[in-house]
């Protein structure tokens, strides 16, 4: 069982597993990882049956043979040692800028948790030694590009245990980087928090690099993002149609789960008829409005921000499926044998990455559509050019919308599936690769599009809500939820006037978006949103 405590935050680690709470836990909050003793025994238990095997006159595959097209040699006992630095050092292969900490974070931890589920026949040493770099700030140097995400994430992998044997690239909690050109060695700063490298022994190199854990990682904290990202998505996109006086009609529940059952459509909608109730802005033209009916971009509004939802909800179903793998190859099964199998192929985790890229897009291409209309006083009713206070004169929010629209524009062409290719490698041995790490990289930058585009978003309906205020000499406001939006805005980012540079105050607004406080001042008026 995993238990995850607080002040300080430490994860244990048992044989059962861990939730995608632990491993945000550990990749974003720096938790401590604890090895639960029983979890220790049994991986020793394993560990001795491999020894066994080791010693046999039998070749085993990973244990006493070479390794992919390399399987059919077997290694005498006196280059064993040699043969799992050697996997290691030449699967160390990655090119390009490192990736984020936190995926090495959430990578390091995920292959912690597979070791200790005592199906990869690794020693306890092996164990202790990843989870002490992780608890000692140690992040391995993982390079971008090297991962086809099958056999796993091998690269990847293979820079964080190289690090273990005391080799490669790493940065240490104070932000030093050693095992670089002129820069001292990975062996030295283990050295300072008193982590003795550890010498790899039959099957380790493999049990070290045969794993999703790269791409698995990204999918959850993808996952978590975006589920924050949604709500706030449902909360602009009610500001917009306040701003552009729309109908709140459209979101009432008998339109949705009883005509349309998809759960996401339903969640947004009744989100959205929170964030506009008791508007006066929205009661203001709720008679004698001559409109029939609201364009797209806000009367679809929940069909398309609930099948982002529909879309996330799927992705966790395999994350979770995949987060209770015990991925290697060989793999050790209860009854002892030790058998070659394909699980480490990232087909399941890559599709959903593509999946959520190809959602992400449509959000983000709906939402500069509303931005886009708050702009154009031919379709705003009332407000001014650009929301400028002196169009003509003032430009107003016009290139901010030029910035959302390069963003929704990249996240189109992030849209395109990497699952989809496939490069033969390994002389063919691995002759069909999943490129699930690259779906993950992808939709990383995907995700963090949208949150960019949301906060333009919410720049320009919190302008044109203020404009509409003035307007009517002060009788039409927002509501509760909106006006508390816009007052948390209005702490980083001023309101309506003449020009002024424009792109710090985005930014402010793309932190206020990443910070939460967002969603938590529409909830400080309406409650919980879904």
């Amino acid at each position: 069982m995993t238990i995850t405590t607080h002040e300080p935050l430490t994860v244990t680690l048992g044989s059962a597993g861990v939730t995608p709470e632990d491993v945000l836990a550990v990749a974003r909050h720096d938790a401590k990882v604890a090895i639960a003793p029983e979890a220790l025994e049994a991986v020793a238990k394993v560990r001795a049956h491999i020894d066994s095997l080791a010693s046999s006159d039998t070749p085993a595959y990973g244990i006493s043979t070479g390794f992919g097209a390399l399987a059919n040699r077997h290694i005498p006992n006196e280059l064993r040692t040699q043969l799992q630095k050697s996997l290691i050092r030449s699967h160390a292969a990655g090119m390009g800028p490192a990736v984020e900490r936190e995926v090495v974070q959430g990578i390091m931890f995920l292959r912690a948790k597979t070791l200790a589920s005592g199906r990869t026949g690794v020693r306890p040493v092996v164990l202790q030694t990843m989870v002490d770099v992780l608890n000692a700030g140690i992040t391995p140097v993982v390079r971008e590009f090297g991962s086809l995400g099958c056999s796993g994430d091998l690269a990847p992998l293979s820079h964080c245990a190289l690090v273990l044997m005391g080799e490669g690239e790493a940065e240490g909690p104070d932000g030093a980087t050693y095992g670089g050109h002129g820069q001292p060695p990975v062996a030295e700063l283990l050295a300072k928090h008193g982590i003795e490298p550890v010498t790899l022994a039959e099957k380790e190199g493999l049990a070290l690099v045969n794993g999703t854990e790269g791409m698995l990682g990204m999918l959850l904290m993808a996952i978590a993002d975006l589920r924050r990202l949604l709500t706030t998505a449902d909360i602009t996109a009610a500001l917009s149609v306040e701003a552009l006086l729309g109908t709140d009609q459209v979101f009432l529940p008998e339109l949705h789960a009883a005509l349309r059952p998809h759960p996401g459509q339903a969640a947004s909608a009744d989100n959205m008829l929170r964030v506009l109730s008791g508007s006066p802005i929205v009661a203001s033209h709720r008679v004698g409005d001559s409109r029939v009916q609201d364009a797209y971009s806000l009367r679809c509004a929940p069909q398309v921000a609930g099948a982002v939802r529909d879309t996330v909800d799927h992705a966790e179903l395999v994350a979770t499926r995949e987060l209770a793998a015990a991925i290697d190859n060989p793999v050790v099964l209860p009854d002892g044998r030790v058998s070659s199998n394909g699980n480490f192929h990232g087909a399941p985790v890559a599709f959903v990455l593509d999946y959520l890229a190809i959602a992400v897009a449509d959000l983000s291409s709906i939402a500069e559509r509303r931005t886009d209309r708050m702009l154009d006083p031919a379709r705003s009713h009332g407000l001014p050019a650009f929301l400028a206070s002196d169009p003509g004169v003032d430009s107003g929010l016009m290139i901010a919308q030029y910035t959302q629209a390069g963003l929704v524009s990249d996240n189109k062409r992030l849209a395109v599936p990497a699952s989809v290719d496939s490069i033969p490698s390994s002389a063919m041995q691995e002759d069909h690769v999943s490129m699930g790490w690259h779906a993950a990289r992808k939709l990383r930058k995907a995700v963090e599009n949208l949150r960019r585009v949301l906060a333009i978003e919410l720049v320009t309906s919190a302008r044109a809500l203020d404009i509409r205020t003035q307007l009517s000499g002060g009788e039409l406001v927002p509501g509760a939820a909106g006006a508390a939006v816009v007052q948390a805005l209005r702490a980083v980012v001023d309101g309506p006037g003449t020009d002024r540079f424009l792109s710090p105050e985005l930014e402010a607004a793309d932190r206020l978006v990443a910070s939460g406080d967002v969603l938590r001042a529409a909830e400080s008026a309406v409650g919980t949103l879904a």
